[in-house]
C-alpha cells in the first residue's frame, strides 16, 4: 500500500451527476439457499422480511460514498414531485443538508425507482422505472457549481434516454460543457437491456463522440465490451461468463482504443477479479484539469491489476459505484496510482459486506487502516509471462507498465 500517511491531505472537491433513483430492497434472509428459483413462480405468495429503502444510482452510490470518504461533494440529479421523490430527498438530506442543493424537482416527471431482488448466492434482478432520469439534459446541471469543483463525475447515460438518443448529442454537450469549466471529468456506464432502445443505440459512435471530453473512463468489463465491441460481446457471452474469459491481451486492446479516443485514465471493473488500470502519458495527464495527479510522471504509462480483498459478501448493490468512489477519492487526495487502485477495491469490498449500497462503507481513514493491517486478497493470476507480481503492494504490474518492477 505504501506510506500510510500518504493520502491524508484534505481532498479536492467533486460533483456527482446523472442517474438517481430510489432503491427498494426486499429482505430475503428467510429464504434458504437455492429456494429462490423454486419459489418464484406465478401465483405464489412468498413471505419476505421488511423492505429497505435507499437511494440508488451513481449520484447516490458514488456521490454519497465520496462524501462518506471525506470528499467535499455536491450531487446533481432530478426527481419527481411525488412520494418517492420526497423519500429520496429525505434520505440524501440525512447524509448532509448541503448535498441536496443540486437535486431538482420536476413536477412533470415521476421519480425513478428500482425494486432490487437480491437473494444470497443469486444474481440480482432489477425492476426499474427510469422516471425523471429519462428527461435529464445539460440544462438540469448548475454549471456554476461545477466551476467550483475539481472533479465532475457523471454516471449511467445508457439508462437516461435524452443522453443516448440522437447518437448521444446531449451527453456530448454535458461532458463538453463540464470540461470547459476546467474540471477533471469522469464517466461511468451502465449495462442496458440489449433489446431496448438504449441497447440498440450506436454506442461505438457515441463513445467516439463523447470520450474526447472524458478524462477518466470507468466502465465494467461487461459494459465496455457491450458498448465498444458488440459482436465480440455476443460471441463471448454465448460461451459463458464474460469475466471468466478476461485476458490481459483483451484488456490491453480495449484500453488502447479508449486512450486513442482521448481518455487519459482507463479503469475497468472486473467484478470478483478486481480492477484494471491503464493510463496515458504524463504529458496527457497534465491536461486533465483541476484534479490531475499530483505527480503526473509517476502516474503516466501505468498498467496495474488490483485483486479484490476477501470478505463475506452480503450483496453487490452499488459495488461498482463504491469502487469508483474509492478510486476517485484517492485521486482527489493526490495519492499514487498504486494507492488509488488499492483503495478502489478496498472501498468496493467494504460495500459488499452489507446488502445495500452505503451502510458497509467506512471512512477513508478506517478503510486505509484496514488495508494497512494486512487485509487478505482474493488472488488472481493474469496468466501472462509479461506480468509481474509486486508483493509489497499486492498488485500486478502489466507488461505495458512503465514503472520499474519491484
Amino acid at each position: 500500500m505504501g506510506n500510510p500517511k500518504s493520502g491524508e491531505a484534505k481532498p479536492l472537491s467533486a460533483v456527482a451527476a446523472g442517474h438517481l433513483c430510489l432503491d427498494i430492497l426486499p429482505n430475503f434472509e428467510q429464504l434458504a439457499q437455492g429456494q429462490f428459483e423454486t419459489l418464484f413462480k406465478p401465483g405464489r405468495l412468498i413471505q419476505v422480511g421488511a423492505a429497505q429503502f435507499s437511494t440508488g444510482g451513481p449520484v447516490s452510490n458514488t456521490g454519497l460514498a465520496l462524501h462518506r470518504l471525506g470528499v467535499p461533494t455536491r450531487l446533481v440529479a432530478k426527481v419527481g414531485a411525488d412520494p418517492f421523490g420526497k423519500i429520496v430527498q429525505d434520505l440524501i438530506a440525512q447524509q448532509g443538508a448541503d448535498l441536496i442543493q443540486g437535486v431538482a424537482v420536476d413536477a412533470a416527471a415521476v421519480t425513478s425507482y428500482s425494486v432490487i431482488i437480491s437473494p444470497k448466492d443469486t444474481d440480482r434482478i432489477f425492476l426499474h422505472c427510469p422516471g425523471a432520469n429519462d428527461t435529464f439534459t445539460a440544462e438540469d446541471i448548475p454549471f456554476e457549481m461545477v466551476e467550483e469543483a475539481a472533479l465532475f463525475h457523471f454516471g449511467y447515460p445508457p439508462i437516461m434516454r435524452q443522453l443516448y438518443i440522437n447518437n448521444g448529442q446531449a451527453l456530448v454537450e454535458v461532458m463538453r460543457r463540464a470540461k470547459e469549466t476546467g474540471v477533471t471529468t469522469s464517466l461511468d456506464m451502465a449495462y442496458p437491456d440489449p433489446s431496448s432502445e438504449s441497447g440498440q443505440a450506436d454506442w461505438p459512435l457515441i463513445l467516439k463522440s463523447v470520450l474526447p471530453y472524458v478524462d477518466i473512463f470507468l466502465p465494467s468489463f461487461e459494459e465496455l465490451l457491450f458498448t465498444l465491441r458488440r459482436d465480440l460481446f455476443e460471441q463471448m457471452n454465448a460461451r459463458g461468463s464474460l469475466l471468466d474469459q478476461v485476458t490481459p491481451a483483451l484488456l490491453q486492446d480495449l484500453s488502447a482504443e479508449l486512450l486513442q479516443m482521448g481518455v487519459k485514465i482507463v479503469v475497468i471493473k472486473l467484478g470478483s477479479k478486481g480492477l484494471y488500470l491503464r493510463t496515458g502519458t504524463a504529458s496527457a495527464l497534465k491536461t486533465m484539469g483541476r484534479a490531475h495527479p499530483l505527480n503526473c510522471e509517476s502516474w503516466g504509462d501505468r498498467e496495474l491489476w488490483a485483486p479484490c480483498f476477501k470478505v463475506n459478501v452480503a450483496g453487490t448493490t452499488g459495488s461498482g459505484d463504491s469502487t469508483i468512489a474509492g478510486f476517485l477519492s484517492a485521486l482527489l487526495r493526490q495519492t499514487t496510482s498504486e494507492q488509488a487502485v488499492t483503495m478502489a477495491v478496498a472501498v468496493g469490498a467494504c460495500n459488499v459486506e452489507r446488502p445495500d449500497a452505503l451502510s458497509g462503507l467506512r471512512s477513508w481513514e478506517d478503510t486505509l487502516a484496514r488495508v494497512n493491517a494486512g487485509w487478505d486478497r482474493l488472488m488472481v493470476d493474469p496468466e501472462d509471462s509479461g506480468w509481474h507480481w509486486d508483493a509489497s503492494r499486492q498488485l500486478w504490474q502489466g507488461s505495458l507498465d512503465g514503472s520499474p518492477k519491484i
